[in-house]
C-alpha cells in the first residue's frame, strides 16, 4: 500500500453552502445529486444522448432549448418546472426517445452546484450517482488527482442520499486516497449502516427527500436511483456540455 503522503487527498462537502471552504483548482469535483439529477444524467448518456447542457435557471433552459432545437427538461421542488417539456426522472429517457438527441437540463440543486464549482475554478467536473458508481470510482482511481465529493443536498440542507453516495465512494477508495476529512468519515459511517438496504434506511430515517418524492408517488424513482450501476458511464463536463467519457 502506498504511503499516505503520496496519495491524493479526498474531501467531502456535504452541502453547496460549504463549497467555499475547499480549494478545488487542482481537484476533480464529483457533483452528487442522487435524487435525481445525476442519476438521470447518467441514464440519459447511457441511453445514447449526444450530450447534456446543464444550466442553472429555467429561463436559460427554455432559451437554449429553442436556439438549438433541443429537449428541455428539469424540475423545481421535485416537479416538472413550468415551461419545460420533461422532468427529472430517469424513466423518462429510454434510448428509443433520447438516443442521438441533446438535452438541456436544469434542477433545483444539482445543476446549480455544477455551476458553482465552475465559478470556483474546478480543475475537472464529473457527475456521480449510484447509477454510475463503478465508472466514477474507476476514473478517480485512475486519475490520482485530489477529489472533492460535492453533495448537492437540498437547498443547502444536508441530505441523506447524497451523503450515502459519498460514503460509498469513500469506503471503496479508502486505500487509494488520503482521507483526513471528518465529513468523509461521517459519510462512510452512514453508508456502512445503510448499505444492506438503502431504500429501507431512508424510509426508516424519515429522510426529507424520500418523503418529498414519495408524496408525488415516485417511490419507483427512489428505488432505481439507489441501485448500483444501472447506467455505468462517466459524464464529464467539457466546453459547456456533459458528455459520455
Amino acid at each position: 500500500m502506498p504511503d499516505i503522503k503520496n496519495k491524493p487527498a479526498l474531501y467531502t462537502s456535504l452541502s453547496p453552502a460549504l463549497l467555499h471552504l475547499y480549494d478545488i483548482t487542482d481537484s476533480i469535483v464529483v457533483i452528487i445529486d442522487v435524487l435525481r439529477a445525476t442519476s438521470t444524467i447518467a441514464t440519459v448518456l447511457f441511453n445514447g444522448a449526444k450530450h447534456i447542457i446543464p444550466v442553472d435557471s429555467v429561463n436559460d433552459c427554455i432559451r437554449i432549448g429553442k436556439q438549438i432545437d433541443a429537449i428541455t427538461a428539469g424540475e423545481r421542488d421535485g416537479k416538472v418546472a413550468e415551461g419545460l417539456q420533461h422532468g427529472n426522472s430517469p424513466f423518462e429517457y429510454p434510448s428509443s426517445f433520447i438516443a442521438g438527441k441533446t438535452l438541456v437540463l436544469t434542477t433545483t440543486n444539482g445543476t446549480k452546484l455544477l455551476h458553482m464549482a465552475l465559478a470556483k475554478g474546478a480543475h475537472q467536473i464529473i457527475t456521480g450517482s449510484f447509477a454510475n458508481f463503478d465508472a466514477v470510482c474507476d476514473f478517480l482511481t485512475q486519475q490520482q488527482k485530489p477529489v472533492l465529493l460535492a453533495c448537492a443536498a437540498w437547498k443547502d440542507r444536508v441530505n441523506i442520499e447524497d451523503t450515502l453516495f459519498a460514503g460509498a465512494v469513500v469506503k471503496k477508495l479508502n486505500e487509494h486516497f488520503s482521507i483526513q476529512c471528518d465529513a468523509s468519515k461521517i459519510a462512510a459511517d452512514l453508508y456502512s449502516n445503510a448499505e444492506h438496504d438503502m431504500f429501507a434506511f431512508m424510509k426508516n430515517k424519515n429522510a426529507s427527500h424520500f418523503n418529498r418524492l414519495s408524496g408525488f408517488g415516485l417511490e419507483k424513482d427512489i428505488q432505481h436511483c439507489l441501485t448500483f450501476n444501472t447506467a455505468n458511464v462517466l459524464p464529464i463536463y467539457e466546453d459547456g456540455k456533459l458528455i459520455k467519457k
